[in-house]
């Protein structure tokens, strides 16, 4: 059973749906954003070149640096008087990215992200603790009107205040819990810390994202509270959490609402698209979006898509849980990697916590890389051996071994509160 019918539409009708959106979707743009217009000129097209969904490839890329030269409201296709509510990316490296919303758009974002929830195993007579943050950044208000639409309780706690947290989870007997997958871990640490068993609290569900959650990952949320893990996926520019979500029954990809958003996946390098099933760079355009529709904006998050009819029912394309970004790539030494490969080896151990970070250094001219993994809360055995079984598997896999690999008492690697945690640093 599906929130939407369309979630289970065939897949002829569901072509027939996104050609048709996104004929509109570039016919508007093409008259009200000068920057896609002035793109369209260059490439010497014109909206009556684009019949469908077939002639995709033939629209210009939008990038997070086209989104920053255009700051601030550069890609708005609609007047200042029609957007209800501005939201804007970190701007941790420059200009935040800023994102308006017409009502129209809200009620889509708030109706996707209902989806989600249900595809999730959330209802109406359920209670979701959100502990996304609220303001700019999308995720804290994404998920409160989807909860809403839902018709659904919401606790719009926020991040952070972790103890607080654990008594709402006990006091209020929320059913789900929507976080980042690293704070769903310390929150798990925080509630041992205060004698609190969260296996025994009636939390059945748990709603990750905003950063990348291996399988090993999702496996020690899982079995630390007790909970189904499930992954959902969304980005500001794009139009926040509610692109895809990962239904509770199958676990197997995260299904995008492809009514709303068109999706392709290229060779990061080329821009060429790839074969059915390849791994490539995430690329999405928006077909029902008002006030800031876009044209196949590169993601940079790296993924696979599955067309397969789900076990669930639904028949809209799923997409691999994220594996890292296209920007991640690490090269060291020659080697090329992504952390969370180094991650997907580092966890097959049972002896090791997932809690880890990578240091980059240059020294004498060449690239090291250390790595500092926390033992498991319950390990009591021998370090230096855990450490050398580890870097032989690294070896093995992936053809790379650090030049130091610590293994530090639970609770040594730096936690953070709210957001997303950082795992690289690059002192290159």
């Amino acid at each position: 059973m599906a929130y939407n019918s369309l979630e289970t539409a065939s897949r002829n009708e569901i072509k027939g749906l996104q050609d048709d959106r996104l004929i509109q979707t570039v016919e508007r743009v093409y008259e009200n954003v000068p920057f896609y217009r002035e793109r369209f000129e260059e490439l010497d097209i014109t909206p009556d070149d684009i019949s469908g969904v077939e002639d995709i490839t033939k629209l210009p890329f939008t990038t997070k640096e086209d989104f920053r030269d255009q700051y601030p409201d550069g890609l708005f296709a609609v007047d200042r008087e029609e957007i209800l509510r501005i939201h804007a990316s970190s701007g941790t490296t420059g200009k935040p990215k800023i994102v308006g919303y017409t009502e129209e758009d809200l009620d889509v974002w708030s109706e996707v992200t209902a989806r989600s929830l249900y595809a999730a195993g959330a209802r109406k007579d359920d209670t979701v603790q959100n502990a996304y943050g609220y303001g700019l950044f999308t995720g804290g208000l994404g998920l409160h009107y989807g909860v809403e639409e839902l018709g659904a309780t919401v606790i719009p706690i926020g991040g952070g205040k972790t103890q607080r947290q654990v008594e709402m989870l006990q006091d209020l007997e929320s059913d789900a819990l929507s976080c980042t997958p690293s704070y769903a871990l310390y929150l798990a640490e925080t509630a041992t810390e205060m004698g609190v068993d969260v296996s025994d609290l009636p939390l059945s569900t748990i709603i990750f994202g905003a950063e990348p959650c291996t399988e090993p990952m999702r496996q020690e949320i899982e079995e630390r509270l007790g909970v189904t893990g499930v992954d959902i996926y969304g980005l500001s520019e794009v139009i926040g959490p509610g692109v895809s979500m990962e239904c509770a029954q199958a676990q197997d990809g995260l299904h995008i609402w492809e009514d709303h958003f068109y999706p392709e996946v290229i060779d990061p390098e080329t821009g060429e698209p790839v074969e059915e099933g390849e791994e490539g760079e995430l690329v999405i355009t928006s077909l029902t979006k008002q006030g800031l529709p876009v044209l196949r904006y590169r993601t940079g998050d790296l993924t696979r898509l599955n067309y397969d009819t789900c076990e669930c029912g639904r028949t809209m394309v799923r997409m691999d849980n994220i594996t890292g970004r296209a920007d991640d790539l690490l090269i060291v030494r020659g080697v090329n990697m992504y952390p969370s490969e180094i991650e997907d080896v580092v966890l097959e151990f049972d002896e090791v916590a997932p809690h880890y970070r990578i240091d980059l250094y240059r020294r004498n001219n060449l690239d090291v890389l250390e790595l500092t993994i926390e033992q498991d809360h319950d390990f009591e055995g021998d370090t230096e051996e855990v450490c050398k079984r580890i870097e032989r598997r690294l070896s093995n896999v992936l053809s790379f071994t650090p030049d130091k690999i610590d293994l530090v008492p639970t609770g040594d690697i730096e936690r953070s509160e709210v957001g997303k945690v950082q795992r690289v640093f690059d002192h290159r």
